[in-house]
């Protein structure tokens, strides 16, 4: 009897379970690599955020330019801006 039943239960999980279980975190993997629409919502409400924060720093810098002309070389001089690494 176990001469019939473990090649009954081993051949169909191999040539069905295995390649479903496959195919079914293959077709996962893809649909989650897509952009949903909240996080295409998310990226356009932090594009204008970064957008509205680069227009507040030129309105900065131009209120201090009008204060102090040379602010920019005086304060390079005192403080080196500090380097930006991306850390991928």
């Amino acid at each position: 009897m176990d001469d019939v039943l473990v090649p009954l239960t081993v051949v169909p999980t191999i040539f069905i379970g295995l390649p479903w279980l496959i195919f079914h975190y293959v077709t996962k993997w893809k649909t989650s690599a897509t952009l949903t629409r909240e996080d295409e919502n998310l990226l356009d409400e932090l594009h204008e955020m970064a957008r509205r924060l680069d227009e507040r720093v030129h309105t900065v810098e131009r209120i201090l330019t009008a204060d102090n002309p040379n602010w920019k070389s005086s304060s390079e001089l005192e403080a080196p801006a500090p380097r930006i690494t991306n850390r991928h």
